[in-house]
């Protein structure tokens, strides 16, 4: 049966304001476009520096092409009056303001969302932060890497020889989604009661969040996590194995049970379920060393294939420890087709899949594609008051 391509307009209707750069403000907003949000783009007439963090997609900036697809561009000079008056009147129009420039920018711009939510109390703002509006490093630009490394994030990833960025930029990513997920609420609590709602929400407070289970063993037992490279801090036996041809399995025991099965159907040692040192999952933890030299020449008397079949016989989970490239084949890859202004492209579809259909993406716009036909719009609406009055 062929999966129909379908545009997602649950959010049809909506107009997001977005004054915004960078990552977690655009990867908010490019859902609530995902979803039929209409998503008006406020860029610096340089446009957003995003745009030129690489130039490996055709030219373009895969971050640029990633978050910014149904959006339109429209290009503001924000220290000019008229521009100022421009957004004005777009965010009097709007349902949602969304906003992540550098601390106090929006409101000595004359944005400030305590202001508007005065003038407009049907509207919905989220400002997005490093380290949120309190503290003593309120007032301080934050980027990924800073706030990774200022929660802890780096700390516990990593070797035993030194801390690890996360691959991908996830605290800006968390604070896309907490700010996703507060915009869908606040447009619900809008329909209930006819109010709008002030979100703030920083890149620190969205990965402390996440942050909870190594915070709450430290706080609680002075558990200290250790950087364990591709093997789990807390669970064991949990990690990669390198089988007799090369490739590297990731396997997981959970629990007593799948030990169990581990050890008599895997290991073939049954007398290890009970040994002292191995016998839960805490005393695995500390004498994990021992342990993985049993598992690691188990492994390497296999190949991967071999394993991997061994390992799903005794009902475990596993996985192959795959390149960036092996995962543009995986079988289990959802990709779609996105215009840009440098011709369609392939990239990994929205994760969340509505009625079993494929999603039908707006394209990428070009730096200020749209600010003359806005402009012109802000213009006759204008007009149109002005002869109504």
């Amino acid at each position: 049966m062929k999966t129909r391509c379908r545009m997602q307009k649950s959010l049809e209707g909506i107009t997001v304001v977005a004054v915004e750069q960078a990552v977690a403000a655009p990867y908010a907003s490019s859902r609530l476009a995902d979803a039929g949000a209409r998503v008006i783009k406020i860029e610096r007439p340089e446009g957003d520096f995003a745009r030129n963090y690489d130039k490996l997609v055709r030219g373009q900036s895969a971050y640029f092409v990633w978050l910014n697809r149904g959006k339109e561009s429209v290009c503001l000079d924000l220290r000019s009056e008229a521009d100022r008056a421009v957004l004005d009147t777009l965010i009097a129009g709007a349902d949602v303001l969304i906003q992540n420039l550098k601390p106090g920018s929006i409101e000595k711009l004359g944005f400030g969302s305590a202001d508007l939510r005065r003038r407009f109390p049907r509207l919905i703002t989220c400002d997005i932060s490093g380290f949120g509006e309190q503290g003593p490093y309120s007032h301080l630009k934050a980027y990924d890497l800073i706030v990774q490394a200022e929660t802890g994030l780096c700390a516990i990833t990593g070797t035993q020889q030194g801390p690890a960025r996360v691959g991908v930029s996830v605290c800006d990513i968390s604070a896309g989604m907490t700010a996703h997920s507060a915009i869908l609420q606040a447009l619900y609590h809008r329909e209930v009661t006819g109010e709008g709602t002030s979100i703030q929400v920083s890149l620190f407070d969205a990965i402390a969040d996440w942050m909870n289970v190594p915070v709450l063993q430290n706080d609680y037992s002075g558990y200290h996590t250790v950087r364990a490279g591709v093997k789990h801090p807390s669970l064991a036996p949990y990690g990669a194995y390198r089988c007799a041809d090369g490739k590297e399995v990731i396997f997981s025991v959970q629990n007593d049970r799948e030990w169990v099965n581990f050890c008599e159907k895997f290991l073939k040692q049954p007398a290890l379920i009970r040994t002292p040192g191995f016998a839960d999952n805490m005393e695995r933890l500390g004498h994990r060393a021992q342990l993985d030299k049993i598992i690691e020449r188990r492994f390497s008397e296999l190949s991967c294939h071999e394993a991997m079949r061994e390992l799903e016989a005794a009902g475990l989970a596993y996985g192959r420890l795959n390149e960036v490239a092996d995962v543009s084949t995986h079988p289990h890859i959802r990709k779609v087709q996105v215009g840009t202004p440098e011709g369609t492209i392939e990239t990994i579809a929205p994760a969340a899949i509505f009625n079993s259909e494929r999603p039908l993406l707006r394209p990428v716009p070009a730096l200020g594609a749209h600010t003359e036909a806005v402009r012109e719009e802000v213009q006759a609406g204008l007009r149109a008051r002005a002869a109504s009055a």
